[in-house]
């Protein structure tokens, strides 16, 4: 009677144990499996790299230049209604990604010419709450073009449409440029999310729907 409430229970922690590495290696793999499909440009997993806290803005670009921002208005908020980000709170060169969204300083402010950059941070997609700052972006992914991003932005609503989405490694500033001739906003989080290497940066590029536009569209 011992010996088959071992083999239960031995069959029973088994299952389990086959169970939770299968909830982390999935989400993974699903990931790079879906990405080759959606994305215009797509890389290949890196080789295993030192881990650092991604936590920190400085560390998902490292070679980039620190800026400063010159803006009066240090927060605003961002609403994503397919992920169900509500009014999440963005800071202008802010650091602490557990804290808030971040705009990268330097970075065209809302509705301006220009590229605005925000980053959120991401773990694995099932423990996403889009309240909670540390699992924010976790199904960017699942974004398409043409899903609608609005940000409130010192008492002005903008209204932008998912334009373009692809991958870049660390090294890979361009995704910081502002030379766009447009007013754009990049979402950017690490991918695979909950891949503790982190090792790309998945870019959500939006770009600002014309005033003239929205107004026929109502």
């Amino acid at each position: 009677m011992k010996k088959s409430a071992i083999k239960l229970l031995s069959l029973f922690l088994a299952i389990t144990g086959g169970v939770c590495i299968l909830a982390v290696i999935f989400p993974l793999l699903s990931y790079e499996i879906k990405s080759k499909a959606n994305f215009k440009q797509y890389l290949s997993p890196v080789p295993e790299q030192e881990l650092m806290d991604f936590t920190k803005v400085k560390t998902w670009f490292p070679s980039a230049e620190e800026l400063t921002s010159s803006s009066v208005v240090k927060y605003y908020n961002i609403s994503v209604p397919k992920l169900g980000i509500k009014d999440a709170v963005v800071t202008i060169g802010g650091e602490d990604l557990a804290d808030s969204l971040i705009q990268y300083p330097g970075t065209a402010l809302p509705g301006k010419i220009g590229n605005t950059v925000v980053f959120g941070h991401s773990v694995l997609p099932s423990f996403y709450d889009p309240k909670v700052y540390l699992t924010i972006f976790s199904t960017l992914p699942s974004l398409k073009k043409k899903d609608m991003i609005t940000v409130q932005y010192d008492g002005i609503s903008y209204e932008y449409r998912v334009d373009d989405m692809f991958e870049v490694n660390p090294d890979q500033l361009e995704v910081l440029a502002q030379d766009t001739g447009m007013s754009y906003i990049s979402l950017i989080t690490c991918v695979p999310p909950g891949d503790p290497r982190r090792p790309r940066r998945l870019v959500v590029r939006a770009k600002l729907v014309p005033p003239e536009e929205k107004t026929l569209s109502l």
